[in-house]
């Protein structure tokens, strides 16, 4: 398989495990679930898909010389998010608008309910070793620190967004570097930069009001749609084009589903005053302290800059808004 990544370049991957996996329906489906949830309304033009991050962050792990089996919990690590990704989060109430956490809560559940065992077993690979996420430090580890997913998101939404030039993404790249399973900068310099492009991704779209606004108004029409029996659960685990379809067929006799959508394609005016009785919403909001090479020894950005820990104190908290829809 021949890919063109924006962030990578001319890839191939020959490996017959992940060939297969790719192909499979549990991680096809990812085409039509958009990366930031539903973001066309508010920054048109910037829709990218959990299938394009998940080939990703298996080509970052590739690149980067990480054994297969962490390359393949790479590939089918976002296997078990629900359409309009994160947005679920705000439409169920096993959800967590200040973690997000709903997907990597039925991660393993979900996916034995797919065929990607199947394919593992078939070649001769371990379903639970794979499952288990501390088996994976490079692909996945706990905020500030950086993992392949968070490397691979956040380059990718940089260019999407157009915080970075491609050239730029490279350098970072070029200047990372893995040592006994853990990412490390090379320099205090790439470390910095990285970690200020990170923290205005996640001030301006990650925790910004327009991604309030698009969890808010999209969980309240999937909870709505699901209330109504418009669709089921299952539907969730289709793609967003299905779900769309089969709500919209509601609309011209459900004049509060009319009035939701309108509030979910950004047609609403709304306030962030705050009233005694005001419900807050949250979001989550993330920071990164990466490790980096700096006067021949291993250190955090903070440790260079104590400046930056107030930084990843601050920016981990969940951010809290008032919202009022004054339709």
């Amino acid at each position: 398989m021949h890919i063109n990544d924006r962030i990578y370049g001319e890839q191939t991957i020959t490996d017959p495990v992940l060939l297969e996996l790719i192909a499979c329906p549990a991680i096809q489906r990812l085409k039509d679930v958009d990366q930031a949830g539903y973001f066309e309304p508010y920054f048109p033009g910037t829709r990218h898909s959990r299938f394009e991050h998940s080939v990703g962050v298996c080509l970052l792990l590739k690149t980067y010389g990480a054994p297969l089996k962490e390359q393949i919990a790479g590939l089918i690590h976002d296997a078990s998010h629900a359409t309009f990704s994160h947005c679920i989060d705000y439409a169920l109430e096993e959800g967590s608008e200040k973690n997000l956490s709903y997907q990597d809560d039925i991660f393993e559940s979900y996916v034995l309910t797919t065929n990607i065992p199947e394919i593992l077993t078939r070649h001769g690979i371990d379903s639970a070793y794979i499952l288990d996420e501390k088996n994976f430090p490079l692909q996945e580890n706990s905020l500030p620190d950086i993992c392949a997913d968070r490397i691979d998101y956040s380059l990718r939404g940089a260019r999407v967004f157009g915080i970075t030039e491609k050239n730029e993404n490279d350098r970072i790249l070029a200047d990372l570097t893995v040592e006994k399973n853990i990412w490390i900068f090379r320099t205090y310099t790439s470390a910095r930069l990285f970690s200020e492009k990170f923290k205005l991704l996640n001030d301006t779209y990650w925790s910004g009001v327009p991604t309030l606004l698009m969890f808010r108004t999209v969980g309240d029409y999937i909870k709505y749609a699901l209330a109504k029996k418009y669709i089921i659960y299952k539907d969730l685990f289709t793609t967003d084009t299905e779900v769309l379809k089969k709500i919209a067929l509601h609309h011209e006799t459900d004049l509060h589903l009319q009035k939701l959508f309108k509030r979910l394609n950004h047609e609403t005016p709304y306030s962030l005053k705050c009233k005694d009785g005001d419900t807050k919403v949250f979001c989550k909001s993330r920071a990164i302290d990466p490790l980096c090479r700096h006067k021949e020894k291993i250190r955090r950005v903070s440790d260079i800059d104590p400046s930056w820990a107030d930084v990843v104190k601050e920016d981990m908290k969940p951010k809290e808004y008032c919202l009022t829809f004054e339709d």
